[in-house]
């Protein structure tokens, strides 16, 4: 009967391993973080947002606007025309449109009246008749008729001056609502001169303030630029093996060079036992 000795415990092990760059590649990765950092110290100016002031035709713009009632004096005549018109025709009005020689015309019509009456007294006297009835009747249907072409003369001048005075007040209406219409007008152009103002200074503006803030671009890429050359390196230096550091935990049993010569005696003792050449 042989007996064997029970084989030591095995007993857990850690092993840790580290996968590193090759020196050069990992020499060029730390030079980039130095650079980086030394890049990253350096403090930044950053340029001020501009914002792009009211343009010259804009500023006109603004200020026409400030003037209000353009068309004013012009609607202001237009009422005061049709308040005239609107005034009935009186004899002032009349007076206006008289004929200035219709003295004259009555003075013509009495004195040929009364070289009529001369003539006919005058026939009278060679008559023998003078002085009597007929001589009379005859004065006096003459001296009416001359009386009734100073009454029409002076009728149709005031019918001529009348009408002139009426058409003149329809006129004065027509105007009056004419000028209302302008002055309307007036104003509507001056807002749409405003408006063009406006539109062409925003464009203007629009303009000015693309400049300044392409100078602002441009600005703070060169100021960025040694960022961009640190992040092309850093891509660059990317694509080729990146750094590691990994730490392997082994819980798998392991049996130490002693036991495994004690194992070994043991089994070939026990091949060459008296016991087990007797059995033999």
């Amino acid at each position: 009967m042989s007996f064997l000795n029970p084989k030591p415990a095995a007993s857990p092990t850690s092993q840790t391993y580290y996968q590193r760059e090759a020196p050069g590649i990992e020499e060029r990765k730390l030079e980039l973080m130095d650079i980086a950092r030394d890049i990253a110290n350096v403090p930044i100016n950053l340029p001020d947002i501009q914002v792009a002031q009211l343009g010259a035709l804009e500023q006109q713009g603004i200020n026409a606007a400030g003037q209000t009632g353009v068309g004013t004096p012009t609607v202001g005549a237009g009422i005061g025309s049709i308040l005239n018109a609107a005034t009935p025709v009186g004899q002032q009005q009349i007076n206006q449109y008289l004929n200035p020689y219709q003295q004259y015309v009555t003075d013509e019509i009495l004195k040929q009246g009364q070289m009529m009456q001369n003539q006919l007294s005058a026939k009278a006297v060679g008559a023998g008749a003078f002085g009597g009835g007929r001589e009379g009747v005859q004065q006096a249907a003459l001296q009416g008729e001359t009386l009734g072409k100073v009454g029409q003369s002076l009728a149709s001048g005031f019918q001529t001056a009348l009408g002139a005075a009426q058409r003149q007040q329809q006129v004065g209406l027509a105007a009056g609502q004419q000028l209302g219409a302008l002055g309307g007008q007036q104003q509507q152009m001056a807002q749409g001169d405003i408006n063009q103002l406006m539109a062409a200074g925003g464009l203007q503006r629009q303009l000015a303030q693309a400049t300044l803030d392409a100078q602002r671009q441009s600005t703070l890429q060169q100021q960025y630029e040694p960022y961009q050359r640190a992040e092309f390196l850093a891509n660059l230096y990317a694509a080729g093996p990146k750094t590691q550091s990994q730490i392997t935990m082994g819980t798998g049993p392991s049996t130490s060079p002693l036991a495994q010569s004690i194992g070994t005696g043991i089994a070939a003792f026990s091949a060459f036992s008296p016991n087990q050449t007797a059995g033999a």
